[in-house]
């Protein structure tokens, strides 16, 4: 991870100074208050946002701390109804943070804080049409630079949508693409898991997360999260310690959409996180891949109407690749032809039968019109050949390795 220079540490002075700020607070970068700022309760990015636009960095500190939110207009039309109260509650926040010793945590752990028009902010978000104004970063920010693509999708996926997301995330580091996700459980981490195992010389992989850096979410994520810190970089808009409310996850989704040159939507509900991500890369102008899928899954409903209103098909890592305009490495592009024997005889017919829905063996029994026992001995050498995959008597077939 990439740690903080010297000169960006919190300041010397020990004793309060003769403007009344407290012990350690002198001298502090505009990255420590507004990093300060973004981890009070309801400071999403739209209310920082109005802060940015109004005051000074220790300036916007000390009106929200003196409960004078509420004063500045365009903050009290963010903050409701309710605006004086909740101006209130935000004093009492900051009442209990220490700004000095925050700062020097995120500098301790290795996190790296960048403001808007800092150099080190990634140009596709500091020229955003909804910039992220701190940011929070494990790993190294240079990652973002290069062809991106994001990959997003149902976090309850099915193993053949897993697979296909996992196989354009490895393509698409291979041929030189960032891969962009939210490390969530499904596709995401399918997506980041491909890259990973896209081998030396790959794109490093970018995530955006909608907790703070050592918030893991969800937990079993874990390795996942360091591996991609650790070979590229890990973002987020919030300071260590910010749970993962769940309004953070739409603020999250649209740097996903900002830093991507190409969205790709593997599987996905007709609602959800993943079309609000498309949303937001529709109105940032990216162009939207969707894979089709069957008709009778859920899990393909999203991305099949899409597909509806004019998305491009993805029916293979070729077609992102080609829309990101990056080209196939020698090593993928022969890998095109499928290493795995090609069924016969009654495995061809069964294989034909499973088509890419689970299914269950008398299903494909009926379907094929062969006896139990044939479709059995024709299972075995399909899940010996790797087409197929066997458990809790449901049948799925596998997708090209």
């Amino acid at each position: 991870m990439s740690a903080l220079e010297p000169s960006d540490a919190a300041g010397a002075g020990t004793g309060a100074g003769a403007d009344g700020r407290a012990p350690g607070e002198c001298d502090l970068p505009a990255g420590a208050w507004w990093a300060a700022l973004a981890g009070l309760p309801g400071m999403g990015p739209a209310r920082l946002g109005a802060l940015w636009e109004a005051c000074a960095p220790e300036e916007a500190w000390r009106l929200v701390a003196e409960g004078g939110a509420h004063r500045l207009p365009t903050l009290a039309t963010l903050l409701g109804k309710q605006a004086e109260s909740v101006a209130a509650g935000l004093a009492r926040a900051a009442a209990a943070v220490d700004v000095a010793e925050r700062w020097a945590a995120h500098r301790e752990a290795g996190i790296e804080v960048v403001v808007r028009g800092d150099p080190r902010m990634p140009p596709r978000l500091d020229d955003d049409i909804d910039p992220p104004f701190v940011l929070f970063a494990a790993g190294d920010l240079t990652a973002t630079e290069g062809p991106t693509i994001a990959i997003v999708g149902t976090r309850r996926c099915s193993r053949p949508g897993a697979e296909i997301a996992h196989e354009i995330g490895r393509q698409c580091a291979r041929a030189g693409g960032r891969v962009v996700s939210g490390l969530a459980v499904g596709i995401d981490a399918a997506a980041h898991a491909g890259a990973l195992a896209a081998g030396p010389g790959a794109a490093p992989p970018v995530a955006v997360v909608g907790s703070g850096l050592d918030v893991i979410y969800p937990a079993r994520s874990r390795a996942l999260w360091h591996q991609v810190a650790r070979q590229g970089v890990v973002l987020s808009e919030y300071p260590l310690g910010t749970s993962p409310t769940r309004w953070r996850f739409p603020a999250r989704n649209r740097l996903v959409a900002a830093l991507a040159d190409v969205v790709v939507v593997v599987e996905s509900a007709r609602t959800g996180g993943s079309m609000y991500t498309v949303d937001e890369a529709l109105e940032r102008q990216r162009e939207v891949l969707a894979v089709p899928g069957s008709v009778r899954s859920t899990a393909s409903a999203g991305t099949n109407w899409l597909l509806s209103q004019g998305a491009h098909p993805c029916c293979s890592p070729e077609d992102v690749l080609m829309a990101a305009h990056l080209t196939a490495t020698p090593e993928e592009a022969a890998s095109v032809l499928d290493p795995r024997p090609p069924p016969t005889g009654d495995g061809r017919r069964v294989l034909r039968a499973i088509g890419w829905d689970p299914a269950t063996l008398d299903a494909v029994a009926t379907r094929t019109g062969l006896g139990l026992g044939a479709v059995a001995v024709a299972l075995d050498r399909l899940e010996a050949d790797g087409w197929i995959d066997r458990a809790d008597g449901r049948i799925e077939r596998r997708a090209r390795p």
